[in-house]
């Protein structure tokens, strides 16, 4: 895939795509790697990551790629959930470095990495910015990997080379997440709210919650003739790769949360014509 990116603000990149007619472009959007957890699924991890690679997908992780719990003053720790080799007095560095090795298999790969929770907490607690270090550590191989926000937004522009360079674009909105998800509900009704106040985003991606679900939102505008016509905006929640429920104890078992989903989705883009007029089809499906 061609494309290249550009940063528009401290909360908005562009990602600008050579597109040709015909051709369909593809995405990962991922969260919650928890990299560095013993509870870290990584054989999926780098499933997925080597099937982009294959495909020459673009790679997202909008927050929590680190998990970094096993700091010495940490009250979330458990020292049987620090991996063997991260097992040091230079803890941070450790973990960073090792994140630099694996990631930097899919530096042509990754366009955005912003931080979650986790990674807001060290920064707060522990005065050092694991996201910056690992994308700085990245870069190094001569990619352009960019820091995102907690939350911000990507315009993707699809430029077409056989069609006199004509464009089509739309923005995607993206937070790392919060609250719990609830049992029941699994995040879904948060939906509708953020339909009311991002009205600009035909995709919006969230995290943190640990599920998987791609939720459509119809909604009805109004040309300027008067004529009124109906937009669909995608609602995808990516569930992560941090699986804590098989081991039967520990925090998530002991608050009384059920199994969870593992992976991300896949966001495929192509072109269509209707009438004349130019139309982005947007197709998602769970990368599990």
């Amino acid at each position: 895939m061609k494309y290249t990116i550009k940063r528009l603000s401290d909360a908005a990149i562009e990602v600008r795509i050579s597109y040709k007619l015909r051709e369909k472009y593809l995405f990962l959007l991922t969260s919650d790697h928890h990299f560095d957890s013993t509870k870290c699924d990584r054989e999926k991890l780098k499933k997925h990551h080597d099937l982009a690679k294959e495909k020459e997908a673009g790679i997202f992780c909008f927050g929590d790629l680190f998990d970094v719990m096993q700091g010495r003053s940490d009250r979330r720790g458990s020292k049987g959930d620090l991996r063997s080799e991260y097992l040091g007095g230079n803890y941070y560095d450790l973990v960073v470095d090792d994140a630099v090795d694996w990631y930097s298999n899919y530096a042509d790969n990754y366009i955005l990495i912003s931080p979650g929770n986790h990674e807001t907490s060290i920064l707060k607690y522990q005065e050092t910015d694991v996201i910056k270090r690992l994308v700085n550590g990245i870069n190094q191989t001569g990619s352009a990997v960019e820091i995102g926000t907690y939350s911000g937004w990507i315009r993707f522009i699809l430029e077409q080379e056989n069609d006199n360079g004509a464009v089509s674009s739309f923005w995607l909105f993206y937070h790392h997440g919060y609250g719990g998800g609830g049992v029941v509900t699994k995040g879904v009704i948060q939906t509708n709210r953020k339909a009311t106040y991002l009205p600009d985003a035909s995709v919006i991606v969230s995290g943190h919650i640990h599920e998987s679900w791609h939720v459509p939102v119809v909604q009805e505008r109004i040309k300027n003739n008067g004529v009124p016509f109906i937009t669909k905006q995608h609602h995808i929640s990516t569930p992560g790769y941090k699986e804590e429920y098989l081991a039967h104890k520990g925090w998530h078992i002991e608050r009384g949360a059920p199994p969870k989903p593992t992976g991300g989705f896949w966001m495929e883009l192509s072109l269509y014509y209707k009438n004349r007029a130019r139309y982005i089809n947007y197709k998602f499906y769970e990368a599990d």
